[in-house]
């Protein structure tokens, strides 16, 4: 699967934002309710684990505070289909990831909806402000 050609249509298809970082990463800015907007980034990535190809989705929360409550970050991964929460470079982020070898562009759609919508949606709770 071309990653750049397929991220590049779909933010074509839903009036939203692309670029492309290299021949194996690229975002897409998605458009959602209430004129809000949220950074998806795309990349291929091996997984050694697996021995596979996979798509990663990502898209940032917001920064990690001490006063967080992590407990109800992971009851809601409870929650999601495809997308899971994980604190990376001590930001809160949102990650869903596919194998290439089973990937559809319609489950690929879902997944980038599925990571801008919940990153958005904590981004706010945790915030309260629109920051990415």
């Amino acid at each position: 699967m071309d990653l750049n050609a397929f991220m590049q249509t779909y933010a074509e298809e839903i009036g939203g934002e692309y670029s492309e970082y290299d021949s194996k990463t690229s975002i897409i800015i998605v458009p959602l309710a209430d004129d809000r907007f949220q950074t998806v980034l795309g990349k291929l990535k091996y997984s050694p684990r697996f021995d596979q190809l996979s798509i990663e989705f990502i898209s940032k929360v917001c920064l990690y505070e001490p006063k967080m409550n992590l407990k109800a970050l992971l009851e809601e991964n409870a929650n999601l289909n495809h997308s899971r929460f994980v604190i990376s470079d001590e930001y809160i982020h949102v990650e869903a990831a596919s194998f290439v070898d089973s990937a559809t562009e319609e489950i690929l759609k879902e997944i980038i909806q599925e990571v801008a919508n919940v990153a958005d949606e904590y981004e706010y709770k945790l915030t309260g402000e629109d920051i990415h």
